[in-house]
């Protein structure tokens, strides 16, 4: 053992040690075969702090709740239910106050159920870790593990920290989670010169958070805590969460600017100008309240949230639990998704796809683990699994190591997912795990090496013969062959059937499969020498070529397509080979281009020139943790809305940093879920497009509701201001007021805001995030519709007001407000399909809600003890069908506008 200096530290954790040999490793950490002693491991700890990752700041519930109360709409409520309570006005201004209430309860629930991600990352972690201290195994718990301690690794360990390999045998690590590799990563002890490889391919290293596959080894600690790779990923995920704002709260925001500088110029001009009439103060004062309040709509925030709230309760019948209310708004505006491969636009799972053998190349079919499938020769089920493929087959099960078991009815591998496929594959031919075992024991097995790129097994025959069973990279196999097995039997390899497996072997991985070379050599009784590579890897038989690969979901192409033409761009981000990663996108229609960008290219990009390079690339490959990020980020710069999925820990951050993050449910982390806004449960792409769908029809739904609210209130304020400036009395009073914000501004704009999506909503292109709720259009309906409104009103008031009789004059034009904004609902429901276009049925609420509102304004001109607390004068059913029809004029005119407007895409609909 090299004996550490007194007070010897661990080196800055971001060396580059897959670059140093196992000797200099020893002697920069100050360890060896025999791991610290237990007085230094002790110092280690204290000086460095335990092995675990940092917490995040402790969530304070009162600061939450206090960002509820953010934004210039929710002041301008709160000061409008203040002065009601003031005047008396107990009801309006209860009212104003429940709302407020409810929305910051809402919006406090959301926000402290987001704040866990950095928390989740720690059960990531190993709870204990077996570590040579003083030339002994023994068993600490992780967070006690120091940089230099010496780990013993065996399958189906967790990795408890980041460490640098001294000893493998068949070593394999599954680092899907951290890099977004699906197939495990075989480890080695010799130091990678001269280049500085992805994370994915510093073969010599392990991974906190990571877990052992396959095989047995030794490793030296190199960084623990927040110097891991796990904690590198930790700290971008404290950065990537920056809350900008989604789009809907910065459109909502911009409204509550207008609303409060527009009722502030208005109520002072109008104050101003009655002050110069005369009018006394306190009037003037009364009046101007009474316009503040008629000009705020009181019920927007409840219906926004009312209407987010009712989009999450359809979409978690859809498969997408989301997990922040205004996540389902952001969907509709996304223009970009990036996705992971491994687990979201594939399976997850390795899967033999082509064999080649004794020169008939075959097709097998079937997903996942289990024995289900066929074997296809020529596009056709073969009647019985010919002796060739069953002859490959028992090589491939003969060499695995994992083993397959099945759990109500699902098949799970247990070990290396690549020999999950194999042993899937001897299924379907017949040859299960269990059956090789009894037939053929094992003898004896030369483990795989990263410079050999094969293993060996050694199995007895039931005749006695030993047959070494020997598996790897074709290219480095064939050379070691002297004989090929074909239907005929075994004749010797020619050089022209080098070059035809050789091209076979470069056409399979074109198709971005993974291809397995396998051969065989039986030892007879004058086998001499020890069992090793020299003596037994020679003279081998060539048996066939096995080509597999992580297959797409088989509704991945479709989502794909739905989305493009919905006109968002798909972008592939991935851990995977660049090959591999192409081959997908190419097959789901993401891209046609001929080259993935690899994670070494973006280090060597500067932010501007990779914000050139996102705009005409589709496929990233070979990435990790910060690129993803970078990559979002650079969406973002050009306006974009961008929507990130993924599964493993390596996605979180930039899930994050998206506008809106999805994590898939079943194969998803703790961590990835926690840093989400959305998760999707049945980890199916296509209900990303779905949620889409869902949250376009939300905002459409939100925007004509406000635009409802709003041509109403501007109706009220012009109303009330023409009557100020030329000097007449008020036509309408406060409890006048009242009553309109609950029945027309109230329940009919929640039955717009949850009316059915619009089935033609993915026709159109996404909402720019620089659009305005409030365009041109918008607001040029809302005033011409308020001028129609208040106009009508305005006619029935001096008209009536000729006669002297000043309650009837208010009590018509009020009426008659009512109608018009209750009859205007119906059309407010489409911006293109005229009323008669549009089913009645499709939202019964409104229709009930709408009839019940007429019925109660019909009742206050009849019944005197109503009418008197609406201070109504009476009115003969004669004199108020009438009114009825003057309220219908606005609608009418409306309608009309829209078919000379929209008269194309009306009769097209």
């Amino acid at each position: 053992m090299v004996t550490p200096p007194a007070g010897t530290a661990p080196r800055d954790p971001a060396k580059a040690w897959h670059s140093r040999t196992v000797e200099e490793t020893w002697a920069d950490l100050g360890s060896g075969w025999d791991g610290l002693s237990v007085g230094e491991a002790e110092k280690r700890l204290v000086e460095n702090g335990p092995n675990q990752l940092r917490e995040a700041q402790p969530v304070r519930p009162i600061h939450i709740l206090l960002r509820q109360l953010k934004g210039l709409l929710v002041w301008v409520l709160l000061a409008a239910g203040t002065v009601s309570f003031l005047l008396g006005e107990l009801l309006d201004g209860g009212a104003i106050v429940a709302i407020l209430i409810l929305n910051a309860v809402i919006g406090f629930y959301q926000e402290f159920q987001a704040e866990t991600s950095i928390a989740a990352l720690k059960r990531l972690t190993s709870p204990r870790a077996r570590v040579w201290r003083g030339g002994k195994v023994t068993l600490v718990p992780a967070s006690a593990v120091v940089a230099g301690d010496l780990l013993d690794l065996e399958a189906g360990d967790l990795v408890a920290a980041d460490a640098r390999v001294v000893k493998a045998a068949s070593l394999k690590c599954v680092e899907s989670a951290l890099t977004g590799e699906s197939d495990a990563v075989g480890k080695q002890t010799e130091a990678i010169l001269g280049i500085d490889p992805p994370l994915g391919d510093r073969t010599n290293l392990i991974f906190m958070g990571t877990s052992v596959a396959a095989g047995t080894g030794r490793a030296v600690v190199v960084a623990t805590g927040m110097g891991t790779e796990l904690g590198r990923i930790a700290t971008l995920l404290e950065k990537a969460g920056e809350d900008e704002g989604t789009p809907l709260q910065k459109r909502l925001a911009g409204v509550g600017r207008v609303l409060v500088w527009a009722t502030l110029g208005i109520v002072g001009l109008l104050f101003a100008l009655g002050y110069w009439r005369g009018t006394a103060p306190i009037e003037l004062f009364m009046t101007s309240v009474s316009l503040a309040v008629a000009a705020v709509p009181e019920g927007l925030p409840a219906v926004v949230t009312v209407a987010l709230a009712l989009g999450v309760s359809r979409m978690s019948r859809r498969a997408a639990l989301v997990r922040r209310l205004p996540a389902v708004e952001t969907l509709g505006s996304t223009t970009v998704i990036c996705t992971d491969k491994t687990g979201t636009l594939t399976v997850g799972e390795m899967t033999v796809r082509r064999l080649q053998v004794a020169g008939q190349p075959y097709e097998v079919t079937g997903e996942g683990y289990g024995p289900g499938g066929e074997i296809l020769l020529d596009g056709r089920s073969v009647s019985a699994v010919p002796d060739s493929v069953t002859e490959l087959a028992l090589g491939l099960v003969a060499s695995a190591n994992a083993h397959l078991e099945q759990k109500k009815g699902v098949w799970r591998v247990i070990g290396d997912p690549t020999e999950g496929a194999l042993l899937a594959l001897g299924l379907k031919a017949g040859w299960s795990q269990e059956r090789v075992e009894r037939e053929f024991p094992k003898v004896d097995e030369i483990p795989f090496d990263s410079d050999r790129k094969r293993s060996t097994v050694i199995r007895r025959l039931p005749s006695g013969v030993r047959r070494a069973f020997t598996n790897g990279a074709p290219d480095q196999i064939l050379p070691l062959c002297t004989h090929l097995y074909t239907a005929e039997g075994v004749r010797p390899l020619t050089e022209k059937d080098r070059q035809a497996l050789l091209a076979e072997n470069a056409s399979l991985a074109g198709q971005a499969l993974r291809v397995l070379g396998s051969a065989r050599r039986d030892l007879g009784p004058d086998f001499q020498g020890p069992v090793s590579a020299e003596t037994v890897e020679r003279e081998l038989v060539f048996v066939g070529l096995t080509g597999m690969y992580d297959p797409p979901r088989p509704e991945g192409k479709e989502a794909v397509a739905k989305c493009r033409a919905a006109g968002i761009r798909v972008i592939m981000i991935t851990g995977d080979h660049p090959q591999t990663a192409l081959a997908i996108a190419r097959e789901l229609g993401i891209a046609t281009e001929e080259t993935a960008c690899t994670g070494t290219e973006l280090d060597g990009l500067s932010e501007e020139d990779l914000k050139r390079r996102v705009l005409r690339t589709h496929v990233y490959a070979r990435v990790s943790a910060e690129h993803k990020l970078r990559i979002v980020r650079a969406w973002k710069s050009h306006g974009a809305v961008v929507a990130m999925t993924g599964d493993g820990v390596n996605d979180a951050p930039a899930i994050k940093g998206a506008d809106i993050g999805i994590a898939m449910g079943r194969t998803g982390t703790e961590v990835t879920k926690q840093a989400s806004d959305m998760v999707i449960t049945d980890d199916n792409f296509a209900t990303i497009v779905a949620a889409v769908e869902e949250g376009r029809g939300i905002y459409d739904n939100i925007q004509k509701t406000l635009q409802y609210l709003l041509a109403g209130n501007t109706a009220e304020i012009l109303l009330m201001a023409v009557c100020v400036v030329v000097g007449s009395p008020a036509p309408l009073l406060p409890i006048h007021l009242l009553w309109i914000n609950l029945v027309t501004d109230g329940l009919p704009a929640l039955c717009l805001a949850t009316d059915p999506i619009d089935p033609d909503v993915m026709r159109h292109p996404p909402r720019r995030s620089t659009a305005r709720m409030m365009d041109g259009r918008f607001l040029g309906t809302m005033m011409f519709t308020g001028f129609l409104t208040a106009g009508v009103s305005l006619g029935v008031f001096f008209a009536v007001l000729k006669t002297g009789d000043l309650a009837l004059a208010r009590t018509q034009a009020f009426t008659v407000l009512v109608f018009s904004e209750l009859l205007r609902s119906f059309g407010t429901r489409d911006k293109r399909k005229p009323l008669w276009r549009i089913s009645w049925l499709s939202n019964l609420p409104l229709l009930l809600v709408v009839a019940l509102s007429l019925g109660l304004q019909f009742l206050s001109l009849h019944n005197r003890m109503f009418g008197g607390f609406l201070k109504s004068a009476t009115v003969p059913l004669a004199e108020s069908l009438p009114l009825l029809a003057l309220g219908a004029i606005p609608l009418l005119t409306l309608e009309l506008v829209k078919i000379f407007r929209n008269g194309g895409v009306s009769r097209a609909t």
